[in-house]
């Protein structure tokens, strides 16, 4: 049934998954994504095939350590931010996303506003006893020298899935970029553009292995893998 998950390699209680990453020309998305809508489901966040918002402050220390993993293709790091849909405050997320060789590995609890709030202004001590491990991780990064907000990207997200080999196929679109992270809700941030169009990135997330239909799709995009990160270009974009 839709939304039944395999299980990828495991480390300890975390499961990490393949991901592959393409930059791609508008034509060829929508070559990939005619064929694929016979094939896969539209993503149920998505109201219709136009996608969905996705706002993310990401976090790095005063190393850069983030931004240089990406940087240097490093074969192990992590990354934390906090994401919003919509511009909505009815799901709030600290995320982590980790890396291990090819491999990568999401995790995300929920937060409320309130929390959210606490959290930018510096007072994460209420992180100390709580049950989620992400989010005690977090608290021990939040109290090293200059660990602080750096970025804010917005984009919007077109998303698809397949049951088998939990394939998670993504677009994403109108990529930009600020440094105004004071209220991450504000629907008037002043942003510049990053990707210029008629490009965009599309992601390809999956388990054990890769369906062949999905094979098939992508067979003529070797040229166009990428290690793009979002986070990566969006700094570049800015110069910070």
């Amino acid at each position: 049934m839709k939304g039944t998950r395999a299980t990828g390699r495991h480390a300890g209680s975390k499961v990490f998954r393949h991901e592959l990453k393409y930059y791609l020309h508008w034509s060829d998305y929508e070559t990939i994504r005619t064929k694929l809508r016979l094939i896969a489901y539209l993503d149920p966040h998505s109201i219709d095939e136009t996608g969905y918002q996705i706002r993310s402050l990401y976090f790095d220390d005063i190393q850069d350590m983030a931004l240089e993993d990406k940087k240097n293709a490093a074969s192990s790091g992590r990354k934390y931010r906090i994401r919003i849909y919509n511009n909505s405050d009815a799901a709030i997320k600290m995320e982590r996303k980790s890396k291990i060789g090819g491999y990568i590995c999401k995790e995300a609890v929920a937060i409320a506003r309130d929390e959210y709030a606490s959290i930018m202004t510096g007072q994460t001590d209420f992180l100390k006893e709580t049950e989620s491990s992400l989010l005690r991780d977090f608290y021990v990064e939040s109290r090293h020298p200059l660990f602080a907000p750096r970025i804010v990207t917005d984009y919007i997200r077109e998303a698809y899935g397949m049951e088998t080999g939990n394939v998670r196929v993504t677009f994403d679109k109108q990529l930009m970029t600020t440094v105004d992270f004071d209220d991450l809700f504000n629907d008037q941030l002043a942003m510049v553009s990053v990707i210029p169009q008629p490009m965009l990135i599309m992601e390809v997330k999956f388990d054990h292995f890769l369906p062949f239909n999905i094979q098939y799709l992508l067979q003529n995009l070797s040229n166009q893998r990428t290690l793009i990160s979002k986070y990566a270009v969006c700094r570049e974009k800015l110069k910070i």
